[in-house]
């Protein structure tokens, strides 16, 4: 697999409520693809996914070293077994390390920042931000580090 390629297959990451909401609200921009969720188990990941090839992550994520590694030691699995081409994330905490086992990996990373921050990325942007290949904001009037690519809101 080669990073000029067309991509084949997509790793969804996001964490339940407005990330999730905001990764549908993407679709059109996978639905051709192969796809599989990484999310964390709630009542709209349950509903909102119910077709779809999901794995539901370790939580609480925000902070919580624990579940850090046993999201490290998941992302691992995943993307080694999976092999997709791209990791797409929407945050939150989640997205942390699949991008750094994604990296390693060589796959392509491609994070949206969440619609609420409109002044500055979150924790989770700031942190994956060096490790994307892609990072886009939802407000072109807010400070965003200078890769960021606005290409207008997904809501």
């Amino acid at each position: 697999m080669g990073r000029t390629d067309a991509p084949k297959k997509i790793l969804l990451v996001a964490c339940p409520g407005g990330h999730i909401l905001q990764m549908l609200a993407l679709k059109p921009a996978w639905e051709d693809l192969e796809t599989r969720w990484v999310t964390l188990e709630a009542a709209d990941t349950k509903y909102l996914l119910k077709p779809e090839s999901r794995v539901f992550a370790h939580g609480p994520t925000a902070r919580n070293i624990p579940n850090f590694f046993r999201n490290l030691r998941l992302a691992w699995k995943m993307v080694r077994g999976y092999r997709p081409d791209v990791i797409l994330s929407t945050g939150a905490a989640l997205a942390v390390p699949f991008f750094l086992v994604g990296r390693v990996l060589g796959v392509r990373l491609v994070y949206v920042e969440s619609f609420t921050r409109v002044e500055r990325p979150a924790l989770t942007g700031r942190l994956v931000y060096p490790l994307a290949d892609a990072f886009f904001v939802q407000w072109p009037t807010s400070s965003h580090p200078r890769r960021a690519i606005y290409a207008g809101s997904v809501v």
